[in-house]
């Protein structure tokens, strides 16, 4: 390595580049210290995840972005893009265990203390794990930019600042912590969607270093080096169609996951529009209406009595073409009391 390991080079904007000897340093465990920085990686490993178990049952937006800062899993997904573009098997090897190892940690983390809590933590209670266990093709599109950002930052020494930014916008650890809650809690299709937001998250990183280092032309190194040039450049050629079929086996279920919460949300604006025809002028109105398993949607209204006739909204929404039978509604009585009595309310 040390032919190319002390490398400095300028872009033609005058941006200087790291030098491959700074990136192996922060992206792949090696060296003299490497027994402290996998002590290191392990122990913000283990705290982030207990932050971010901790966020995500107290529905704090703010503990678990603190714990994507804390979170050190950035680092070896950096190491597998770095190891594979440098063609260094072995630290290849290491950087995907030690990634694998620790995304189990965290899930495991999120499972323990998700024994704790007394309540089921799920994302009809938790607006945490709601947010992470459906994915789309957004989330997609933002982890590509997120990640390009994030190896930007590993290639340019003048931009090497945005890299707690770039923590904070790709989401690793709480998606691993929420799945582990929604296992706990038996949930294994929510914990599914949330797992397939963290590989989401590691492919369009994965996928967007390998371009970046194409782009800045570290992937030329390896190859100028190399005694058996053809060799190489199949090897290469191997590695990033692998990346280009991992964002493809991932954008599939993230596909779906779209087309269904449009679905979700088209079924959920017509119900509200006839459930609100049929509460007009009653002291009933909608509190929530949010899908449920297995295309199940769910209606909360609040008011007093008497209730409206609701068989005029299940023949409408039978009328256009929906399930009425997968529509439930829920009526909640709800009365208010002051100091000079009862008073009708909602």
């Amino acid at each position: 390595m040390t032919g190319y390991g002390a490398l400095v080079r300028h872009t033609r904007f005058g941006a200087k580049l790291n030098t491959v000897e700074y990136m192996r340093s922060a992206a792949l465990f090696e060296g003299e210290t490497v027994r402290s920085q996998y002590t290191r990686f392990w122990l913000l490993l283990i705290l982030a995840s207990s932050i971010a178990t901790a966020g995500i049952v107290a529905n704090s937006t703010a503990t678990v972005i603190g714990a994507m800062i804390v979170a050190p899993l950035m680092r070896p997904i950096q190491g597998t893009m770095l190891a594979t573009v440098l063609g260094d098997r072995r630290q290849l090897l290491r950087s995907i265990g030690l990634m694998v190892a620790g995304a189990a940690a965290a899930m495991g983390v999120g499972f323990v203390l998700g024994l704790i809590v007394v309540q089921e933590v799920t994302a009809q209670t938790n607006d945490q794990i709601a947010s992470r266990v459906s994915p789309g093709v957004v989330d997609l599109f933002a982890a590509l930019a997120t990640g390009a950002v994030g190896s930007i930052a590993l290639v340019r020494s003048d931009i090497s600042d945005t890299l707690p930014g770039v923590a904070i916008a790709i989401s690793l650890v709480p998606p691993l912590c929420a799945a582990g809650l929604a296992l706990e809690s038996g949930e294994p299709g929510q914990a599914f969607g949330a797992v397939l937001l963290f590989v989401t998250n590691v492919a369009a990183i994965l996928a967007t270093g390998a371009l970046i280092m194409a782009i800045y032309g570290y992937s030329k190194l390896r190859l100028l080096e190399s005694e058996d040039q053809e060799a190489e450049r199949r090897r290469r050629a191997r590695a990033y169609i692998t990346m280009a079929a991992l964002i493809l086996i991932v954008s599939g279920p993230l596909a779906y996951s779209t087309a269904k919460a449009i679905e979700d949300r088209s079924r959920m604006a017509t119900i509200t529009d006839y459930v609100e025809q049929v509460t007009d002028g009653t002291p009933w109105a909608i509190v929530s209406i949010t899908p449920r398993e297995e295309g199940m949607i769910h209606v909360l209204l609040k008011g007093t009595p008497p209730l409206p006739d609701m068989d005029v909204a299940f023949d409408r929404l039978a009328a256009a073409g929906l399930d009425a039978d997968k529509v439930i509604v829920e009526f909640v009585p709800s009365y208010t009391f002051d100091s000079a009595g009862e008073r009708d309310s909602f």
